[in-house]
């Protein structure tokens, strides 16, 4: 009897010790929560800019000095720009709202209806169930305050920021014991943590230097062309296309496409032609062309899990899941390789 018992100690302390696992990895979520943002976009600058390190490492000889001129180097090139531009598109979103307004009136409406009888039932159906002007009003007011809000969260962002710096340096000059400190609680053998960390690497890379660089650059090629034609706030519409085009099967066209509709609409038919163009041409050949360049095989996922991943990402984490999001899938994608190999050698 005292047998059975014995044997039955094990499985009940590993049932424990399981349990007691689950329950501390749950509460340690939820204590770095707050933290969240900032973790994954130091990890993820850690991982991009980790080269640069290594070569600064190789002159300097010292791993605190190489992650500081690192960081440093690295707040240069992120948040030098991104003030620059945040700082114009706040000024130039409270400056269009009204134009957006004046050109999207009642009036405007009609007098498209008067010069194309043949809308008439088209805008009267859209009227009826859509209520066109109170859209447009909600737009514009939304557009009014998105830079009030921003002001409100630019103390939070500031801190945030800073954290990011913060845990960048460390995750820089500490990334050895890091990442051997990781290696050892995961039950994986060498060969299999070597497969998750280059898959997730790949996945950063892929993320960034290919869905952000293609994003950005349809975005600047949106805005330019919006720019050229003399459309209101080029800037804003650039930096909403830019943020569409990380968005699988949405793209630059959510935006250049119905003002071009729009365009031709109010008579204006060369600048919607060239709109057309360019939109077709030039900025769906940057994604056409240059993201299977920029990505290849670096991104292991087919494009529906590629959707999910990214569109739920933003949905369940805000910003900073176009990375969190695709990481996810792609890190389980290995684990359930690694647990199918396994299986089938057991």
């Amino acid at each position: 009897m005292v047998e059975g018992q014995s044997k039955s100690r094990p499985s009940v302390t590993n049932v424990l010790l399981a349990a007691g696992i689950f329950l501390g990895l749950v509460l340690c979520y939820f204590i770095a929560l707050p933290f969240l943002p900032a973790l994954v976009w130091s990890f993820t600058l850690a991982v991009l800019f980790v080269p640069l390190d290594a070569k600064i490492r190789k002159k300097l000889g010292s791993p605190g000095l190489s992650a500081g001129a690192t960081t440093a180097i690295v707040g240069v090139i992120v948040v030098g720009p991104a003030i620059l531009v945040i700082g114009t598109l706040l000024n130039e979103t409270v400056k269009s709202a009204p134009l957006i307004t004046s050109m999207a009136n009642s009036a405007t409406w009609t007098r498209v209806t008067a010069d194309h009888p043949w809308l008439a039932p088209a805008t009267s159906w859209l009227n009826a169930r859509l209520n066109i002007q109170e859209l447009i009003q909600a737009a514009t007011s939304w557009l009014a305050g998105w830079s009030g809000s921003f002001v409100k969260g630019s103390i939070t962002g500031l801190v945030s920021l800073l954290l990011t710096f913060y845990f960048l340096f460390y995750l820089l000059r500490d990334r050895s014991s890091a990442v051997a400190t990781v290696a050892n609680m995961l039950p994986l053998s060498a060969s299999e943590f070597a497969l998750l960390g280059d898959r997730i690497v790949n996945t950063i890379f892929a993320s960034v230097y290919g869905t952000a660089t293609v994003a950005i650059l349809q975005g600047g090629l949106g805005g330019l062309m919006f720019w050229w034609l003399d459309l209101p706030a080029p800037l804003f519409w650039g930096v909403v296309m830019g943020l569409l085009a990380v968005v699988p099967f949405l793209g630059a066209f959510v935006i250049w496409g119905p003002t071009a509709i729009v365009l031709a609409l109010s008579g204006e038919f060369v600048a919607a032609i060239q709109l057309t163009v360019w939109g077709v041409v030039v900025v769906g050949l940057v994604d056409n062309v240059l993201y299977p360049i920029l990505v290849g095989k670096r991104l292991m996922l087919h494009t529906v899990p590629s959707f999910i991943a990214v569109a739920g990402g933003l949905v369940l984490f805000g910003p900073h899941g176009i990375v969190l999001g695709p990481v996810i899938v792609a890190g389980s994608q290995t684990l359930l390789e690694i647990w199918r190999k396994r299986a089938i050698a057991g």
